[in-house]
C-alpha cells in the first residue's frame, strides 16, 4: 500500500531539488557578465588566443582547493572521451566569444550570442528526449524577442566577427548536453574539473603552437602586474561559475534552465555602462522588463508542473511494486 506522506515527501524534495538547480543557474548568469568583462580589458594588452589559455589555466589551478574541498562530490572517471570533448567544446566557445568581445561591444557580443538558449531547448528535445512543452517554448522565444532589443546587433555594421558570438552559442549549446550526458556516469563536478583540464592543456598547446609559427604574438611577462592579477580573479570565477552551471544542470532539466540564461544580458547592459559608458536607452530597458518577465514565468509554470509531476525515481518505484 501506497504511503501518501512518503509520496508527498518524494514530490517536495523533486520540487526543492529542482528550485535549487534554478537558483544556482541565476546566480550563475550574474557572474558570467562580469568574467566577460574582465576578459575584454585583458584583450587590450593580450591576443584573444592567449587571454583564453590564462583564462583556463588560472580556472584549472582554482579548482585545485576546490576539489579538495568538495572531494565527496567528485565521483567517476575524470578523463575520458567525453569529457575531453566537453573539454574541446568550452575552448571553442571561450576563444570565439573573446575574440569577438575584442572587436565588438560586450553587450553586443552578448545578445548576438543570445540565440543559444533556443539552441539548446531544441537540442534537449531531439537529443535528450526532454518534455518541452508549448508554454515554456512560448516564454522562450518571447525572452529571446526581449534579448534582441537590449542590444540590436548588425551584421552590416560588425562584418564577419558578428558570426564568433552565434559559432560560441553554438558550441555552449552543445557542451551543456554534453555535461547533462557525461554527467550521468560521474558527478557534475568531475566532468568540469576533467574538462577544465583538458581545455587547459589544449590551449597551451594551441598557444605555443600559434606562437613558435609565428602566427601570434603573445604578451607574456609584458602584460603588466595588473593584467595577472585579472587573470588570476577571472580564473577563479570562472571556476565558481562553472560549478554553479554543472550543479544547476544535475539538479533540473536543460529545457527548463534554458530561460534563466537571458539573465547574463543584465549583467552584460550593467557591465556596459559601469565599465565602458554604454547608457541603457528605453528600448533597452523594455528588453530586460520582457526577458525578467519570461524568466519569472517559467520559473511559477514549472513549480505548478512539477508540484503534481511524479519524478523518474517514484515512477520506478512503483513499477517495482
Amino acid at each position: 500500500m501506497n504511503n501518501p506522506n512518503t509520496a508527498h515527501s518524494a514530490h517536495s524534495n523533486a520540487d526543492s531539488d529542482i528550485n535549487v538547480g534554478m537558483a544556482f543557474m541565476i546566480v550563475a548568469m550574474l557572474l558570467l557578465p562580469v568574467g566577460d568583462t574582465l576578459a575584454k580589458i585583458l584583450t587590450d594588452v593580450m591576443h584573444p588566443v592567449e587571454v583564453g589559455m590564462w583564462r583556463f589555466v588560472s580556472q584549472a589551478i582554482w579548482f585545485v582547493p576546490v576539489g579538495i574541498f568538495m572531494r565527496r562530490y567528485l565521483r567517476g572517471p575524470m578523463l575520458s572521451p567525453i569529457v575531453a570533448l566537453s573539454g574541446a567544446l568550452m575552448v571553442m566557445c571561450v576563444v570565439a566569444l573573446i575574440t569577438a568581445f575584442k572587436v565588438m561591444p560586450i553587450a553586443t557580443a552578448i545578445a548576438i550570442f543570445f540565440v543559444e538558449p533556443l539552441v539548446l531547448t531544441l537540442l534537449a528535445g531531439l537529443i535528450l528526449r526532454e518534455k518541452i512543452g508549448p508554454r515554456r517554448l512560448v516564454a522562450i522565444g518571447v525572452g529571446l524577442v526581449g534579448a534582441m532589443l537590449v542590444i540590436r546587433p548588425s551584421f552590416a555594421e560588425f562584418g564577419w566577427p558578428a558570426l564568433l558570438p552565434l559559432i560560441s552559442a553554438v558550441t555552449y549549446a552543445l557542451n551543456m548536453i554534453v555535461l547533462r550526458h557525461a554527467s550521468k556516469q560521474r558527478s557534475a563536478l568531475t566532468v568540469q574539473f576533467g574538462a577544465t583540464i583538458y581545455a587547459a592543456i589544449g590551449m597551451v598547446l594551441l598557444s605555443t603552437v600559434l606562437s613558435l609559427s609565428g602566427g601570434v604574438e603573445f604578451a607574456g611577462p609584458l602584460a603588466g602586474g595588473w593584467a595577472w592579477q585579472v587573470i588570476v580573479a577571472g580564473g577563479a570565477l570562472s571556476a565558481v561559475t562553472f560549478v554553479l552551471v554543472a550543479e544547476a544542470f544535475r539538479r533540473a532539466e536543460a529545457g527548463l534552465l534554458a530561460p534563466f540564461q537571458y539573465l547574463e544580458i543584465l549583467g552584460a547592459t550593467a557591465a556596459g555602462y559601469l565599465v565602458f559608458g554604454d547608457f541603457p536607452d528605453w528600448i533597452t530597458w523594455v528588453g530586460i522588463a520582457i526577458i525578467l518577465a519570461s524568466g519569472i514565468y517559467v520559473f511559477h509554470r514549472e513549480r505548478e508542473v512539477g508540484r503534481y509531476r511524479p519524478t523518474k525515481t517514484e515512477i520506478e518505484n512503483e513499477c517495482a511494486r
